[in-house]
């Protein structure tokens, strides 16, 4: 018996005439309509149900509007999302994690400056216990002194540490940079203000704002979208309000102009932070937008990639991607760089900016994108905590399930030119950011490039 001989790779690929032909990409399939139930229960809490997978699981999405002007907003909102799963009147937080491990679940809350999110799931025959501990949390949270005081000392700990962290310090800056003093600006709260926080102002918050009128609950998995309307309006009867919960202002219009230097002492990176204004999902002008953004540096096949990456080997990550908020849509680029090279990878970055503008995506690189597209959407949906969070972020963009399903066909739909009128966006004026690094060491180059405010 002889041993087959080992053939490396590139010998596999081969034959004597020449490389081996790839065969084409086959044809995505077509995105799935779920069964979905979409209506508002006598609380103002709208509830969107989908029938979804086969896996004998529900995914739960809550997002409660929880903007606040005051101050304290931000700590107190942090330290109300950290306890709010700490026990209530009738379960204590052992309770809390006994009943949802017994069902398979898990259930946490997260808080931003625009909304506080419970991200849950459970096995489907678990999904009652899902919902009445959520709904416990909701109307009877009680914020012990015990509970509030050890999450406030560890949230304490977490804050000094992430605001030393330079992407942390970059994110703060641009918002600063973008936004003035709105309150989307306020993402990481001064652990000084976290320590201040008492179980009254954190009930008080609770009281005022953790309410149902305007907020979505979305349930996806093995479930009847149609009878478990009827389950969750009994549970969350309860959690009633006459107010509505507040949202974010508006953002204003992003424009473009000089990026500014940041001075962190001692740093040996980098971080380059460039944002210009965009479209909100709902304008039809998006699937253009989206292919153009994935060819100039969505994805790894992208032109930021193999210019600041492959090329010149400035950074091991450029990135473009979308931020969305209410009616609102911003790009985001980013890379971090070694100190001697920042100036050197802002100034591919600005070329890579007009070249885009100038010399817009070719018809290889639309379909590349294109596919790239089409399949992220088909992969991202395909479990159900993912399509959990795709309906609620369609929901609070005002959309529903019916564009997630249209969007393949928009995209495939998109022609060339149009994604040249979108890569316009990309022009160079258009941007603008923040680069966080040691002015000592890249000062002097930031100012001989132009176009950066030094500290």
């Amino acid at each position: 018996m002889t041993q087959a001989p080992h053939r490396s790779a590139e010998e596999i690929g081969r034959t004597e005439t020449g490389p081996r032909p790839l065969p084409p990409l086959g044809e995505p399939r077509p995105l799935r309509t779920p069964e979905v139930v979409d209506s508002t229960l006598p609380n103002g809490l709208r509830l969107i149900a989908a029938r979804h997978g086969v896996v004998p699981m529900v995914e739960a999405r809550l997002r409660i509007p929880f903007a606040g002007e005051d101050a304290m907003h931000p700590a107190t909102s942090e330290v109300l999302a950290e306890t709010i799963l700490t026990g209530t009147a009738v379960r204590d937080r052992v309770q809390v994690d006994t009943d949802l491990a017994a069902v398979g679940g898990e259930l946490h809350a997260v808080v931003d400056p625009e909304r506080l999110s419970f991200i849950g799931s459970a096995l489907s025959s678990g999904k009652a216990t899902l919902l009445e501990v959520l709904a416990d949390a909701l109307t009877g949270a009680a914020y012990t002194a015990d509970e509030v005081a050890g999450e406030r000392d560890r949230l304490v700990e977490r804050l000094a540490v992430a605001r030393s962290q330079p992407r942390v310090i970059a994110r703060e800056e641009l918002q600063r940079h973008r936004y003035g003093d709105h309150p989307f600006v306020r993402e990481v709260p001064q652990a000084a203000d976290v320590g201040q926080v008492t179980p009254d102002a954190v009930r008080e918050l609770h009281a005022g704002a953790v309410l149902p009128r305007g907020s979505t609950l979305v349930l996806v998995g093995d479930l009847d979208p149609h009878t478990i309307v009827d389950e969750v309006t009994r549970v969350l009867a309860p959690w009633d309000s006459a107010v509505a919960a507040t949202e974010l202002p508006d953002l204003p219009e992003l424009r473009g102009g000089d990026v500014r230097l940041v001075h962190r002492e001692g740093a040996v990176q980098s971080q380059l932070r460039m944002s210009a204004q965009g479209l909100h999902r709902t304008d039809e002008r998006y699937p253009a937008l989206q292919i153009a953004n994935l060819a100039f540096g969505g994805y790894f096949s992208s032109r930021l990639v193999e210019n600041i990456r492959e090329d010149k080997g400035y950074t091991y990550g450029a990135h473009s991607s979308f931020e969305f908020t209410r009616g609102n849509g911003t790009i985001l680029v980013d890379a971090d760089t070694a100190s001697e090279v920042t100036a050197a990878a802002l100034l591919e970055m600005r070329y890579e900016f007009g070249r885009m503008a100038l010399v817009p995506p070719t018809e290889a690189e639309v379909e590349s994108a294109r596919q790239y597209a089409i399949g992220g959407l088909l992969t991202s949906t395909s479990s159900q905590s993912g399509m959990a969070s795709m309906l609620l972020t369609l929901a609070v963009a005002g959309l529903d399930h019916h564009w997630l399903t249209a969007h393949p066909d928009r995209l495939r739909a998109v022609t060339a030119e149009q994604v040249a009128e979108a890569a316009l966006f990309y022009a160079p004026t258009r941007f603008t950011g923040v680069v966080v690094g040691d002015a000592d060491k890249i000062g002097d180059r930031l100012a001989a490039l132009g176009g950066v405010v030094l500290p």
